[in-house]
């Protein structure tokens, strides 16, 4: 069952997938159809989950569901997870690379391979204060709160000299 994103309570649990390159205005479109079409039929056990999901920066795809309502269950995680398997597949785009790293450089959202990051923070491009995309949040809230986030806030701050 699809809610705005906004009405979702701030304990919500969120998944974030980031992508390999921004999205065009035509892809958001099929992504914010798609979602809505998957949230409205995303059950667990039978039971309707109540979800929504927000695109941020035209990179991020983020999917949510009010646990108040119904608790996901494994079967309704992988159900989300083949979901983002086939808008990957009818986009052409990578979603799921957990060893690609994002982070801010002024206002440019930079995407980078996990040792490209580890050979910036060496060249010092990247620093404690650069703000990077924590994607391991949980909740609404912290998505709100520490998504974007300095280095040395977040769990990149292992790899800072």
């Amino acid at each position: 069952m699809f809610t705005e994103y906004k009405n979702l309570p701030n304990n919500s649990r969120v998944w974030i997938y980031q992508s390999d390159r921004e999205f065009n205005q035509e892809e958001i479109e099929f992504i914010t159809e798609k979602s809505k079409d998957f949230i409205n039929q995303w059950t667990r056990h039978g039971d309707d989950l109540k979800g929504s999901f927000t695109i941020k920066y035209n990179q991020f795809l983020v999917l949510a569901v009010d646990e108040s309502f119904n608790n996901v269950s494994g079967c309704s995680i992988d159900s989300s997870v083949r979901f983002v398997q086939q808008l990957q597949n009818e986009l052409q785009l990578d979603l799921m690379d957990k060893m690609n790293i994002t982070f801010k450089d002024n206002e440019h959202i930079n995407l980078v391979k996990l040792t490209d990051f580890q050979k910036f923070v060496k060249e010092k491009k990247i620093t404690q204060e650069t703000i990077v995309f924590n994607n391991m949040v949980n909740t609404k809230e912290d998505f709100e709160n520490n998504w974007e986030v300095p280095a040395a806030k977040s769990w990149h701050k292992r790899f800072l000299v």
